[in-house]
């Protein structure tokens, strides 16, 4: 195990009780990942349903995209001050409420605000499944806990591939969304019996401070680590083509660009939530043993999206073969645990009161490149006549961006790292006994 992975004073325990808890917290995150990913495989049925074009259609996953980040620092800085229970509990009837809205949703008005509620609910889930894995398992074990946490967000994407999917051919569009919202109910009642903030005779959170100095005070903190802001960036960087595929535009591009029947844009979306799940543990794995693998892994991703993607649009003809388009949702699938490095550099920056906030800033970055990407996917597409190769060159833009910004934060917030590393232990050295 590498040095950085050391055990520090004050270490959780982990153990049985603390996956009860997380599991909860987990089964949670995996509903709200089913109900935020409902919409891409419902892309054409909603573009049927309220008789909208690609541009209006985009407004449902930029809208939601749009809530979800703009929640991230307020969610964050509640998880610092209320705790995850009641974060979490807020979050589930919130998203559950969305869901069901937008199954009965008349109007395209009323279907996107069901999607902005939703997106409000879906915001309050993965911070606080953070905070909880940090509450319960020792620092240690963080990057691995944070990797399987998407692990499962994933599997509930899986769900929605297939499951929803299926659903929505036999059932049609009420049936499903609202029978689907039943798991948000299940969840909150697990939440209520089961899930806890911190084991039994932890040390209680400081006294709850309020105000808007406050609050100004800890995203001050927060965003002047080097690493918080090389987190955001990372998360940024990595998360958004894989996000835009799945949460929209995938299916579209398969079916329309590409001429494949719906059953196989279908398996080859699974193929990006199997892949994604498999690079997870691996690259959970490999970062709890070898910190200074993170960076060379996020840049390693970006690189590799970034040439596959050129691959696909610039194949003559405009139609790419079917072992592009594999590799291509193969390589997809290698995002999300990039992104999620994003965290494990944010992590150790700040100290556990500040956490959430932290959580937040990085858990926006990703989420503000989705709802950009998505929304200029749209419009370039309505400007151009469904010109795919013109709109997915927007990734291209956003990627550079970001990479531009990794390498300028890298190298700081190695060396501070590095130096706060040196600091706790002679501290823990020289504490009595």
């Amino acid at each position: 195990m590498s040095r950085d992975c050391a055990a520090l004073p004050g270490d959780p325990p982990g153990g049985r009780r603390a996956a009860l808890v997380w599991g909860v917290g987990v089964a949670v995150y995996f509903v709200a990942v089913i109900f935020r990913t409902s919409l891409g495989v419902a892309g054409l049925d909603a573009a049927d349903r309220f008789d909208v074009n690609a541009s209006a259609l985009s407004a449902f996953s930029i809208l939601q995209l749009l809530v979800y980040a703009g929640m991230q620092i307020p969610v964050g800085l509640m998880v610092d001050r209320l705790g995850t229970r009641k974060v979490l509990a807020l979050g589930v009837v919130l998203f559950t409420a969305g869901q069901l809205g937008f199954a009965f949703s008349p109007s395209y008005g009323t279907a996107l605000a069901a999607r902005a509620l939703l997106g409000c609910g879906d915001a309050m889930t993965f911070i606080s499944v953070l905070r909880l894995g940090s509450r319960w398992f020792p620092a240690r074990r963080g990057p691995l806990v944070a990797q399987v946490a998407a692990l499962f967000g994933m599997a509930g994407n899986l769900v929605s591939t297939l499951v929803v999917s299926r659903m929505l051919e036999g059932l049609g569009w009420t049936a499903t969304f609202a029978g689907s919202a039943v798991a948000g109910a299940v969840v909150l009642v697990l939440l209520v019996l089961f899930l806890r903030d911190r084991p039994e005779g932890a040390e209680p959170p400081s006294t709850v401070h309020t105000g808007a100095a406050f609050v100004r005070r800890q995203l001050a903190l927060s965003w002047r680590e080097p690493g918080t802001r090389l987190g955001m960036w990372v998360h940024f960087t990595t998360q958004f083509p894989a996000m835009v595929f799945l949460l929209l535009w995938g299916l579209p591009f398969l079916v329309e660009a590409q001429r494949l029947s719906r059953e196989t844009a279908g398996w080859l979306l699974t193929l990006v939530v199997v892949s994604n799940m498999v690079v997870g543990l691996v690259y959970g794995q490999v970062i709890a043993r070898h910190h200074a693998a993170r960076a060379p892994l996020v840049l390693g991703t970006a690189a590799a999206t970034a040439t596959v993607w050129a691959a696909t649009l610039a194949h003559p003809g405009g139609r790419a073969p079917l072992w592009l388009l594999i590799t291509l949702c193969a390589v997809l699938g290698a995002c999300g645990p990039a992104s999620m490095i994003g965290f494990d550099f944010a992590r150790p920056a700040n100290p556990p009161e500040r956490q959430g906030t932290a959580s937040g800033i990085v858990n926006m970055g990703g989420f503000v490149a989705s709802m950009t990407t998505l929304l200029a996917v749209g419009v370039l597409l309505d400007a151009t006549g469904d010109d795919y190769r013109v709109a997915f060159s927007s990734v291209f833009a956003l990627q550079a961006l970001g990479v531009t910004q990794i390498l300028r934060l890298r190298a700081r917030t190695v060396r501070l790292e590095r130096e706060r590393l040196v600091a706790s232990r002679v501290e823990a050295v020289h504490v009595p006994v």
